[in-house]
């Protein structure tokens, strides 16, 4: 993907301070005609699950918790299945638990009862005993959130408001549903608008954040600089947890740890209803790079043609 190939949406490329490439393309509403713009807010899908570990490290800093935790401890009626799961399994993608596909009575547009939507993960067997095996989960990653929200005791958003965003002066970015906030770009698919996903519930900490894209390149100086973490709870963000069984890729928090475009990088996708994202940080080169769209048919991964030629080494 070049950058003159964007249809919709927003393409950064920085390195090191400079921005190299910085593109705003395309209609942020079809049904109204907005454009997209540099405040314009997407959602970035599964890039999520950065925020949603940045906050549980931040309750360990805080010796509110341990990643050590079993998760049972903070969630309403688990199955005895879930005990042995703790919260450094969720963030994994180790627990055992599937992701949306194992749990077709999941819905993923329309809104739940939280408490109805851990029973539906609850009637579906783990895969594996977790620390067994390696299986990208969002469900698990809705769990993280509601430890968050049972420890801080206040709701997920909130905290990521106050606590992530605030500090880290993303001044543009929200958690949960866009439904009257201004600037928010509409899904689309096929050239027509889309409904949201639940962002509030079903994919609370796995997929419910929106962005600028100046302020998702802003987010990756969390690993980047050690920003609003500890230098040990950035190290533990960043570390190859485990393999994903792609060649010399494993997963962190939130990230997946491997080769990018022939190079070292922490990166993550996204993928909800209509909308496509894209961030990744290259530490040899010192590049940041972010795609954020509101067209389904986006391939985010091919954004790292503009990166150019891997440096030899």
């Amino acid at each position: 993907m070049s950058a003159s190939s964007l249809d919709s949406g927003v393409l950064l490329l920085a390195r090191g301070d400079e921005i190299l490439t910085e593109q705003v393309a395309g209609v942020a509403d079809r049904s109204t005609g907005v454009h997209c713009a540099a405040g314009t807010r997407f959602q970035i899908a599964s890039i999520s699950k950065q925020m949603a570990a940045a906050a549980v490290l931040l309750l360990a800093e805080r010796g509110a918790l341990s990643l050590s935790d079993p998760v049972v401890r903070w969630l309403p009626g688990p199955p005895p299945e879930w005990s042995g799961i703790t919260l450094h399994h969720l963030l994994t993608h180790t627990s055992g638990l599937g992701h949306w596909e194992q749990y077709p009575a999941v819905d993923l547009v329309d809104p739940a009862e939280p408490d109805d939507l851990l029973g539906s993960f609850a009637a579906v067997p783990p895969l594996f005993r977790p620390g067994a095996g390696w299986h990208y989960s969002s469900p698990g990653y809705v769990l993280v959130a509601r430890a968050v929200e049972r420890v801080a005791d206040r709701p997920y958003a909130e905290f990521l408001a106050e606590e992530v965003f605030a500090p880290l002066g993303m001044t543009g970015s929200f958690a949960g549903a866009g439904d009257g906030r201004p600037d928010v770009a509409v899904g689309h698919e096929g050239g027509r608008p889309v409904p949201s996903w639940d962002l509030a519930t079903v994919s609370m900490g796995a997929g419910d954040v929106w962005c600028t894209g100046t302020d998702l390149l802003t987010w990756l100086d969390v690993p980047r600089r050690g920003r609003l973490l500890a230098p040990a709870s950035v190290t533990a963000m960043t570390a190859a947890h485990a393999p994903t069984g792609r060649p010399g890729e494993a997963y962190g928090y939130g990230f997946f740890v491997g080769p990018l475009a022939g190079r070292r990088a922490l990166h993550h996708s996204g993928d909800n209803g209509g909308y496509k994202a894209f961030a990744a940080w290259l530490p040899d080169s010192d590049q940041r790079l972010v795609l954020l769209s509101n067209q389904a048919e986006v391939d985010p991964v091919t954004v790292t043609s503009v990166l150019g030629p891997a440096e030899a080494r």
